[in-house]
């Protein structure tokens, strides 16, 4: 009878041993977890980062397209969370652009090197990239071979 008794009081529950090796695998799986939602969550910030640059930096290309540098060499324009700045030099003397039927336009032209740089409150220099714009500048009128100036073309008298 004592032999029975004894099996039944060991077949119970688990052993403090058991119970300590359960919570250590546990344990070792949450800490493993928790350390890849911790990359997961860096990576994810740096993702955003990587696109918020990108979109800006495709925002400061396409408004520089607008911007004429023989007319505005330096300059700044708010974008909300990040401000441009620019600073434009010739890197080709001017030139009278050539035009029907006088052999000159009214325009002139030159390229310039243009450096911009993006800032965020964080970050002075968060964007930098250098461009090759077109300056120009209006510097005559339309005439007719009568004499007359072609309407919208800006009024009489060269500028």
């Amino acid at each position: 009878m004592a032999k029975a008794y004894a099996t039944r009081s060991h077949a119970r529950g688990f052993t403090l041993l058991e119970a300590i090796v359960a919570l250590v695998i546990i344990s070792g799986a949450g800490m493993a977890l928790f350390s890849w939602i911790n990359d997961s969550i860096g990576t994810l910030q740096r993702l955003q980062q990587n696109a918020a640059r990108n979109a800006a930096t495709h925002n400061a290309i396409e408004f520089m397209q607008s911007v004429n540098p023989m007319l505005d060499p330096d300059g700044e324009r708010d974008f909300g969370a990040y401000r441009v700045h620019w600073n434009a030099a010739a890197t080709t003397p001017v030139h009278d652009g050539v035009g029907y039927p006088s052999g000159q336009d009214v325009y002139q032209f030159a390229l310039y090197r243009t450096h911009v740089v993006a800032v965020t409150a964080d970050d002075p220099h968060w964007i930098e990239l250098d461009m090759k714009l077109v300056g120009y500048k209006k510097v005559r009128e339309v005439f007719t071979p009568l004499g007359t100036v072609i309407p919208g073309s800006g009024g009489g008298a060269a500028r």
